[in-house]
């Protein structure tokens, strides 16, 4: 019987040590869980934060330094708008121009003015970083951007845009600037692949099948039209079509020389302020014996999206190919 107590007793003596070591084992994976949560979020955060800060040589040619990614964000172009909120940064937006008209949300942001902003609006709305243009609608505004930098706030100045390539720059170069670079890398490559089936769906048009089209952005008595160097001459090209306007930017143009050249499409871009447009073209006087009048092949588009230089400009590409080559991009 002793010899049977004492057995029992070193059992019991054995799963307590056991239960003990348990207890502990999982005491002290207790007492790890939290540390390596902790040493999980710092590294998450860690993460998000090493962008910062950045340097950037912006389109003024200043190299720019962003210290954190930007919480209050204004904008001086609608173009900048466009790209700032397809990167999901729209509660960021503070302040916006008066003509920022997408998407809708930027209708309700508090407006700073047009070319000639409001210095002191954009100062009282306390953003900490401007995001300015490159173009020459801005030079008049060189003093103003200057007395942002005066007040403390950091200003990035976006190319002027006038290509495809320039486009994905500027996206780029805020998703950069935002702490957005995965975003605005998608938006890019998302971009690029839609151009690239266009292309494909464009290679299928014979030589003798491309089409002379003319594109006005203005209607009479002070005719206008879009020339070399911008996006539509580059969205023609894209799908194999000829600009007969052979003059770069947008020229003033004289009647007799587009009736002379005969194009095969004319699409306009002012519908959105001139009621009927493609229907005042088409009764103009004079220009019945032109094909595209004649054939009736003429469509108004969508001006923002063939003209600002945002991510919509592939919506542009879509339009205008499916108004100059209908059956081939159905």
């Amino acid at each position: 019987m002793k010899k049977f107590y004492t057995v029992l007793f070193a059992l019991l003596l054995s799963l307590l040590v056991l239960a003990g070591c348990g207890g502990a084992d999982e005491n002290k994976t207790a007492q790890n869980e939290p540390n390596q949560k902790t040493e999980e979020k710092e590294s998450v955060e860690e993460k998000a934060t090493d962008v910062f800060p950045v340097k950037i040589k912006d389109a003024a040619d200043k190299e720019v330094v962003i210290e954190a990614k930007p919480e209050r964000i204004v904008s001086l172009m609608p173009s900048n708008t466009e790209i700032t909120f397809a990167l999901g940064l729209g509660d960021e937006i503070v302040g916006v121009t008066d003509y920022d008209n997408y998407p809708e949300e930027a209708l309700e942001k508090e407006k700073i003015g047009d070319m000639n902003f409001n210095v002191e609006k954009i100062i009282s709305l306390k953003p900490d970083l401007v995001l300015a243009h490159g173009g020459s609608g801005m030079g008049s505004s060189v003093e103003g951007l200057q007395q942002l930098r005066d007040a403390g706030i950091t200003v990035l100045v976006v190319n002027d845009a006038t290509s495809f390539d320039a486009v994905y720059d500027a996206i780029l170069m805020i998703g950069k600037a935002t702490g957005t670079k995965e975003k605005a890398d998608e938006i890019t490559a998302d971009m690029q692949s839609r151009i690239d089936a266009i292309k494909e769906k464009a290679a299928s048009i014979k030589e003798e099948d491309r089409k002379k089209v003319y594109i006005e952005i203005m209607p009479a008595p002070e005719i206008y039209a879009a020339g070399k160097n911008t996006f539509m001459d580059e969205m023609l090209s894209i799908i194999h079509a000829e600009n007969i306007v052979t003059e770069a930017d947008w020229p003033k143009v004289d009647q007799e020389a587009i009736i002379a050249s005969n194009p095969d499409v004319i699409i306009t871009t002012y519908g959105f302020y001139t009621p009927d447009a493609a229907e005042q073209v088409l009764g103009r006087e004079g220009w019945q014996d032109v094909n595209a009048v004649k054939n009736k092949q003429v469509v108004d588009v969508n001006s923002d999206e063939v003209t600002r230089s945002g991510p919509r400009l592939v919506e542009g590409v879509e339009e205008v190919a499916k108004a100059v080559y209908p059956d081939v991009f159905k």
